[in-house]
């Protein structure tokens, strides 16, 4: 307890930490970590004066980005609050976390990299340059991500950065000079990856053009003859409903679209719209778990064991899961997976009984 005569400041923020913990154990909430209590103590600092200016600075170094919550709070946060200054630090810490370590599983992280630097065509050069040293196998996400930035330089950028990857020669000849795609070219019946990239730009830039594209993919529900897309449509209707529930941009592009999508894809838009706006979601998560179990029975052999899922390079489960670690993983129905295969976590809590 802070002594009588300190600092009334001091003091009103002591006692504003503890009111907001005793809060939280009475409402049956679990307790934060000191990770999470330090959060909360700068949030109820940024009630006074200054307010606008704390709110503002850059998140606080002191373990910034030493877990993956971190990480995804950033990437959730940034389109609210920019900071491309903190990306190269951010994508230091995805090395380190390994979370780079399978492109193919990391569509969220290359279409981010890609939004933030497409969004900072002034200083995309040393940004890209702070990436570094960056190890060969994470190269091709930054590849990806030049490629996928929609700059009118893209290529120029690639080039200029070839002798620094080595290693990625063919991939970057591939972008250069062959049949490698951008973001914009690719299709998202193209699997997974390009939702998942799509998302991760729509987390970056909040730009309305990606989150279009996803909507777009609502078609894939209708595929009653390819089980596999019509999952992957299933999911992307759940997980539309669910990240709108928080997001009015996201609700109110929703709502925009139904007067330019044609009409298959406005009666399960209208179904997501409804279930943000009532907060009802359980009926698309139900639909969502009854196409999982319609894939398990009738997909292809490579994806009809469960117990595989974990380790393959599907993002099914996983498409435009947003990370609010303030909110914490369980309020969003399943934990949220971000950067590819389903976590451990996931695959528990959708898999079969047993």
């Amino acid at each position: 307890m802070a002594r009588a005569g300190g600092n009334p400041i001091s003091n009103w923020r002591a006692m504003r930490s503890v009111t907001i913990l005793t809060g939280l154990v009475l409402s049956g909430l679990p307790i934060l970590s000191s990770a999470a209590v330090s959060e909360i103590r700068v949030r109820t600092q940024s009630t006074g004066p200054n307010t606008a200016i704390q709110q503002e600075r850059p998140p606080q170094t002191a373990q910034r980005f030493t877990k993956p919550a971190h990480i995804l709070k950033f990437i959730n946060d940034y389109r609210e609050q920019k900071h491309p200054e903190l990306v190269s630090e951010a994508v230091h810490a995805m090395v380190k976390l390994d979370l780079l370590s399978d492109p193919e599983k990391a569509g969220i992280y290359t279409g981010f990299l890609a939004g933030v630097i497409g969004e900072n065509q002034t200083s995309a050069e040393t940004m890209i340059s702070s990436v570094f040293p960056l190890p060969p196998r994470e190269q091709v996400v930054l590849i990806k991500a030049i490629a996928f930035s929609g700059l009118p330089e893209w290529k120029r950028l690639l080039s200029d950065f070839s002798e620094r990857m080595p290693a990625r020669k063919l991939l970057i000849k591939k972008y250069l000079y062959g049949d490698g795609k951008t973001l914009d070219e690719l299709d998202p019946k193209d699997g997974p990856f390009v939702l998942d990239a799509l998302w991760g730009n729509y987390f970056a830039t909040g730009s309305w053009v990606p989150a279009q594209r996803i909507i777009g993919a609502l078609a894939l529900f209708q595929e009653q003859n390819d089980v596999e897309q019509r999952t992957i449509g299933a999911m992307v209707k759940w997980t539309l409903a669910r990240n709108a529930l928080h997001d009015k941009n996201l609700l109110d592009l929703a709502k925009s679209e139904m007067n330019h999508q044609p009409e298959a894809i406005r009666r399960d838009l209208r179904e997501v719209i409804e279930a943000a706006e009532l907060f009802e979601t359980g009926r698309l998560r139900k639909e969502a778990l009854a196409a999982v179990d319609d894939l398990k029975a009738k997909g292809p052999k490579r994806v009809r064991d469960w117990h595989t899922w974990g380790n393959a390079g599907t993002t099914a489960l996983a498409l435009g899961c947003v990370a609010a670690a303030a909110l914490g993983q369980a309020q969003l129905g399943i934990p949220c997976v971000l950067g590819g295969a389903l976590s451990t976590a996931a695959v528990k809590y959708l898999g079969p009984t047993q």
